[in-house]
């Protein structure tokens, strides 16, 4: 059976919550707010975009970024939406707005997961746990040892929305199903992907900490089973993540001239394709000649995004019929016209070889390894001999679990019930994850006696 708008589109709210509609907001405008004014979105704005402690202030960090997503996808949403209604397809009491409320608010919270250092610390932790910090999880089950041995930051997103965030342990931010289900890329868990058997390897959207969740978000908005702890993906999250690859295809190449690692030209050579028809070419390659290299993307950025809309758009209505039915396995971009495609593809390659190889780069990324790993092995020390005598634990010990705050750990930690040390260790990738690159820095020095404190 197909996916119906109807219930996709679901404004209860986590925890079997009734919206309540308020005068001016929607329940997908206030999923909006609730994520703006997090603790998680704030510690966004220190983060790693493409390069690790940039001093540029033009550089894009995590934060800035999802808030050009967030734009590109509220336009993106409501002009599906738009085209929807038109078709007669939306539910009554749904409005185009309602659906670019949605994706806007999936797309702030896209990146909200992430360790600091971006993917290099996503890869630290796991490096951590695979090596020195394997002994920490010899007593838990098979699953969650994949949780934290391949720790995604796309499932921490997840954990912080429903789990860490707000109401800790009592539903999170509490946000709607529509939003929470949208917002899920890979609707699966750990262990499958491991093995191979899901469609992206080593890439999982779900721990085992929140999989009570994740049944009761596809539940109430009829995703469709594909298998154990699997369902197809909501049809808004291919607008979500169409507009990062849209960002991304611009954003990190805007970044790359800034700092002098890619010229006007290639850059140029690669957008202009997907603006090659636009009535104003003439006028714009004239505006162009006359503008030095550093205002150039200004000129340009939004005539290409607009035109990755309209082609992201026709693309989904084209196949919203795969989409209902769980059927497409690709992305959205794959589904657009040939040019927009191909410039997408092409700026990604060239991010990869030019500006994620970079030299400073990849100092930055090294010294992220060492950073992750002495804060995991300081933490987790002191954790697990928590856990055990406390009349063992040593003055540090204690120190730490105060920095950490034993209330930030389940209930269920020191009631040692159930899967407590799984528990106790989520609680410590909480802590570490939703540091910033700055304060994971300088923590870490502190923890080799290298730091020093000012207020």
């Amino acid at each position: 059976m197909a996916m119906n708008w109807n219930q996709l589109l679901c404004a209860d709210r986590l925890g079997n919550r009734v919206a309540k509609h308020e005068e001016g907001r929607s329940p997908f405008h206030s999923d909006h707010d609730k994520i703006v004014f997090s603790g998680a979105f704030r510690r966004l704005a220190r983060k790693t975009q493409v390069h690790p402690l940039a001093t540029n202030d033009h550089i894009h960090n995590r934060m800035t970024h999802s808030l050009e997503v967030a734009c590109v996808g509220r336009t993106l949403g409501i002009r599906v939406g738009q085209a929807l209604k038109d078709k007669g397809d939306l539910p009554a009491f749904i409005w185009p707005t309602d659906i670019g409320d949605i994706v806007q608010a999936t797309c702030l919270a896209h990146d909200i997961g992430n360790p600091p250092f971006g993917h290099t610390g996503e890869d630290a932790i796991r490096n951590w746990f695979q090596k020195e910090g394997a002994a920490f999880l010899r007593d838990l089950s098979p699953s969650e040892q994949d949780d934290i041995r391949v720790f995604e930051g796309n499932a921490q997103g997840l954990r912080v929305l429903t789990t860490s965030e707000y109401h800790q342990y009592h539903d999170g931010m509490r946000l709607t199903y529509a939003t929470l289900a949208s917002s899920i890329k890979y609707p699966w868990t750990s262990t499958p992907t491991v093995l191979g058997k899901r469609p992206k390897d080593n890439k999982y959207g779900i721990f085992q900490s929140e999989l009570h969740y994740f049944h009761e978000i596809a539940h109430r908005t009829g995703l469709i089973e594909r298998g154990n702890n699997w369902y197809c993906r909501h049809p808004l999250v291919y607008l979500m993540e169409a507009a990062d690859d849209f960002c991304y295809g611009i954003i990190d190449l805007e970044d790359g001239l800034e700092m002098g690692i890619l010229n006007w030209t290639e850059i140029y050579e690669l957008l202009r394709p997907v603006i090659a028809d636009s009535p104003q070419m003439d006028d714009l390659e004239r505006l162009l000649k006359k503008v030095n290299d550093g205002r150039k993307p200004a000129l340009v950025r939004g005539k290409v995004i607009d035109a990755f809309i309209n082609a992201g758009t026709q693309a989904f209505i084209k196949h919203q019929e795969a989409f209902l039915n769980g059927e497409v396995e690709g992305d959205l971009i794959s589904l657009c016209a040939p040019e927009v495609h191909s410039a997408v593809q092409a700026a990604k390659d060239l991010a990869k070889r030019k500006i994620f190889n970079h030299s400073r780069r990849v100092e930055l990324e090294i010294g992220a390894y060492t950073v992750i790993g002495t804060l995991l092995n300081t933490i987790c020390g002191a954790v697990y001999a928590s856990l055990g005598d406390p009349a063992q634990m040593t003055y540090k010990d204690n120190r730490v679990m105060a920095l950490i705050g034993e209330n930030n750990f389940h209930p269920l930690v020191s009631q040692k019930a159930q899967n407590y040390q799984y528990l106790a260790l989520m609680a410590v990738i909480d802590y570490i994850s939703g540091m910033t690159d700055n304060y994971a820095t300088n923590l870490a020095k502190q923890f080799n006696g290298m730091g020093y404190s000012h207020y």
